[in-house]
């Protein structure tokens, strides 16, 4: 009797978690502008404790993509985007429009489907951007050192004219 072949794993996320999703940042469309907005930016316009009931909403999409299995490079760039989401999230009125444009839950979506699908690519594809991250993460201090070395010479040069 011929072996089976492996089962492929199944590349979407879980019902539940599309619907979380979609409830965040896609569920009703705005007549005229064809524009599709969900829960994400209209928490944000309520003041003080909106942007966080949001935050934690997506937080729970990363805390779902890891119980899945996704890496943890994937697990690194889904938490980045929640943060870009609360950080930008948090300007009142702007940020609120930066969420409608961003949906950072749709791309964590995308991401954990991509790790489902294809595992090994998706890692080289973390690797990739975790890298460009953490060298960015060491350039800024070192480049706000090197500013503030400069304007210490620079204000020493004129007090000792």
């Amino acid at each position: 009797m011929p072996a089976e072949p492996p089962a492929t794993p199944d590349p979407r996320a879980p019902a539940d978690l599309q619907r979380l999703v979609r409830l965040l940042d896609t569920r009703w469309r705005i007549p005229g502008l064809g524009l599709r907005v969900g829960l994400d930016p209209l928490l944000g316009l309520v003041p003080g404790v909106g942007e966080g009931v949001s935050t934690l909403l997506s937080g729970w999409v990363v805390v779902r993509a890891a119980g899945l299995g996704a890496s943890p490079a994937t697990l690194a760039r889904m938490a980045l985007n929640v943060a870009v989401d609360a950080a930008i999230g948090s300007i009142p009125l702007l940020g609120d429009l930066f969420d409608v444009g961003w949906r950072a839950n749709t791309r964590n979506l995308a991401l954990l489907e991509g790790q489902l699908a294809d595992p090994a690519g998706r890692r080289r594809a973390d690797r990739r951007v975790v890298v460009v991250v953490a060298a960015l993460a060491l350039a800024l201090p070192l480049a706000l050192a090197a500013l503030a070395g400069w304007l210490v010479w620079r204000a020493a040069a004129a007090i000792l004219q």
